[in-house]
């Protein structure tokens, strides 16, 4: 329990940021129907193992339980565990924690409830974060890892997912500023491509919401179940509370 609660604290830590940045760049909506879309969550897990899993440990999910999404233990041996690990495992990395704070500024939180976490209250939900984030990476040459991101000022992690979606830059203009004419500000006005990726930037987005979706499953497994239950549940109690209100009216009709 320990360690899942230093887990979820990592995961906000990583959120964190977006709401010290004063509002920021508003979050993009992700689309939720991917969650159940097992083709798409099965694509999420290997761009996951691929990209993510590198850095990013998810230690409180094991490999096999990818079987929920349709794989099987041959296919999550073969085609998802690059370091040797069983199946049964759960998904650590071999990545010093010194270097990478050496690296990096901080440890690479463990991912397993990232997509639980929730930032600034009223800009969406964790996903929505996530689906922003990934997709804002823009080329920034006075930082130390050459990137930065527009929903997390300053990032210390370089863009993993360059060489699909190419790289861009961040164009900004001289605004005045409305709460004080005598200032002017840099307004975000947009992306512009550097270098075209492997993928176009529709296909990019598709990606990054099947990776999102697989993060958002990781964190819950069981939510379509949980949810699909809570819809009968909630119908059983409207029936049972007709009923209750019908037998307390013939139990107490005789009472004056």
């Amino acid at each position: 329990m320990k360690k899942l609660l230093l887990s979820l604290f990592a995961a906000l830590a990583f959120v964190a940021p977006v709401h010290a940045a004063g509002g920021g760049v508003a979050w993009d909506k992700f689309p939720k129907e991917r969650v159940t879309d097992l083709a798409a969550l099965q694509h999420g897990a290997k761009l996951f193992a691929n990209y993510c899993l590198n850095c990013h440990a998810a230690a409180f999910k094991r490999y096999n339980r990818l079987r929920d999404i349709g794989l099987t233990e041959e296919q999550i041996r073969d085609n998802l565990v690059f370091t040797g690990a069983k199946v049964g495992d759960t998904m650590h990395v071999a990545l010093d924690p010194k270097e990478a704070k050496e690296w990096f500024g901080k440890v690479p939180p463990d991912l397993t409830l990232i997509a639980r976490s929730r930032s600034a209250a009223g800009q969406g939900s964790g996903a929505d974060y996530l689906y922003t984030y990934l997709r804002t990476y823009y080329r920034d040459d006075s930082k130390l890892t050459g990137w930065n991101n527009l929903a997390f000022p300053d990032v210390g992690m370089p863009h993993v997912l360059w060489e699909l979606q190419g790289q861009q830059r961040a164009v900004y203009a001289e605004e005045k500023d409305p709460h004080d004419p005598a200032r002017t500000v840099q307004v975000f006005k947009g992306f512009e491509q550097i270098t075209p990726g492997t993928l176009t930037p529709a296909q990019y987005n598709e990606a990054v919401a099947d990776l999102v979706a697989y993060l958002q499953w990781m964190a819950e497994p069981v939510q379509t179940s949980r949810v699909r239950l809570g819809v009968w549940v909630l119908l059983f109690l409207g029936v049972f509370t007709v009923i209750a209100w019908r037998l307390n009216a013939a139990f107490w009709k005789d009472v004056k």
